[in-house]
């Protein structure tokens, strides 16, 4: 049977050089939520309380690499802070708020198909 070291020394260097730099990113971001946590001097049980859900579902949480931003934004409200997504494009930067959460048009009434959905309000911060 071969080890991991084994099968990643066999790839070619180029291959390897990505996949360190993605366990890299992938590291970075887990640590983030953990490091956030901390910073706000909280426990993983205390905010598995704020949440409503268990230790381990908290530690799961800060180890993904994937999150919903539901998820993240309950996570961020827990600690008392407020999740804001900035975009940035070459001209502009826009900041996605309400994010989850239904905004009204009024110009445009819902039809069948679309009752239900949820749309994101967009700040420009260049206005």
């Amino acid at each position: 049977m071969k080890t991991l070291d084994q099968v990643i020394n066999k790839l070619p260097a180029a291959r390897r050089a990505k996949i360190g730099a993605r366990a890299q990113t992938l590291i970075a971001e887990e640590v983030a939520l953990q490091h956030l946590r901390k910073a706000r001097r909280l426990t993983q049980q205390r905010m598995a309380q704020l949440l409503g859900i268990g230790q381990d579902s908290v530690s799961r949480i800060e180890n993904r690499s994937d999150l919903l931003m539901s998820t993240l934004k309950s996570y961020v409200e827990a600690m008392g802070g407020s999740l804001k997504l900035v975009v940035e494009f070459p001209d502009s930067t826009a900041v996605l708020s309400s994010l989850g959460e239904t905004v009204d048009e009024p110009e445009a009434p819902p039809s069948k198909k679309s009752r239900g959905s949820r749309r994101i309000a967009i700040v420009h911060a260049n206005d």
